[in-house]
């Protein structure tokens, strides 16, 4: 019943057990894969729309109407002869700020709900799961270039003239955001799937992330408010760090450079700012790798 009457044998040699993925590597190695899925994401997203893309620009376009009239205009946060205490060219550091945030918010929503979303793949076909949290980052980049021509724009006609640092520095905060929100997708994608009140609370962060940045107000408010010690806390947060370099790199250089940037903004700030994101990816690919096991039978 086993070997055959002449004795072979069928060869194994070059079968070896199932084991686990190497997570993250195997999206680097499956980039095929993941330029595949952002091309289905934007696809199912703009399927039957009429704007399509443009949507990336209207959506931003009026949240910054609505924002800049209401604390611009009304609450004083704009610089004039009347409130020479406001911010000079608000307009730039309000949409600065915004762009950079609505991209987080857009890439953990939609990572956080990817693996429950692609259910139908997950349990028809093997192929490494992180691909989803960061097909979902990606496409919400590809959303935000075009926000971010639009900043260049502008900044351009108030007078900006990037130079290496402005440049670089905007690289670090968007960095800094990218990995965040993959670390907290990869997190909250895989608790997702056994508890659906993860849904409920990423929602909840992200009503909150654009209060809890510095993107509608000064950070010299919060400072004054809250005192050295409890600012400390409230400067550590990487989204904190990473709007405050934006308007660094963006803002700034189109005033008369005398608003005050929050000391040492760009070099242990910086430095924070990317080392905390780096430790939310290791932690939420830790608890994936940790979870993704039984995806399939929970879906």
């Amino acid at each position: 019943m086993g070997a055959d009457s002449t004795g072979d044998r069928t060869d194994i040699s070059g079968l070896r057990a199932p084991g686990r993925g190497n997570g993250l590597r195997d999206v680097l190695n499956q980039r095929f894969l993941l330029k595949l899925l952002v091309r289905k994401e934007l696809k199912i997203r703009y399927r039957g729309s009429v704007l399509g893309m443009l949507w990336s620009y209207v959506k931003p376009g009026v949240q910054f109407i609505v924002f800049y009239v209401a604390l611009g205009l009304f609450l004083g946060q704009e610089q004039s002869p009347r409130n020479p205490g406001g911010l000079p060219n608000y307009a730039i550091y309000l949409f600065s700020g915004v762009v950079l945030v609505n991209f987080f918010t857009e890439a953990l929503g939609n990572a956080s709900r990817s693996i429950v979303l692609n259910y139908s793949l997950i349990k028809k076909i093997y192929l490494p799961r992180e691909l989803f949290p960061v097909a979902s980052v990606w496409v919400s980049a590809v959303h935000f270039l075009p926000q971010l021509i639009v900043l260049l724009i502008a900044c351009l006609f108030s007078g900006w003239r990037p130079g290496p640092t402005q440049i670089l520095a905007a690289v670090a905060a968007f960095v800094i955001v990218a990995l965040l929100a993959a670390g907290l997708g990869l997190l909250f994608g895989s608790i997702n799937v056994y508890f659906r009140d993860a849904e409920n609370i990423v929602d909840l962060l992200l009503m909150v992330v654009t209060w809890a940045s510095p993107v509608m107000y000064a950070w010299t408010q919060v400072s004054d408010k809250l005192g050295s010690t409890f600012y400390s806390f409230y400067q550590a947060n990487p989204m904190t760090i990473a709007v405050e370099i934006f308007h660094a790199a963006f803002w700034l250089p189109t005033t008369d450079g005398s608003s005050p940037l929050p000391e040492n903004l760009l070099t242990f700030w910086l430095g924070l700012g990317l080392v905390t994101s780096i430790v939310i990816v290791f932690v939420g690919q830790w608890t994936f790798r940790s979870l993704e096991g039984r995806f399939a039978q929970e879906l």
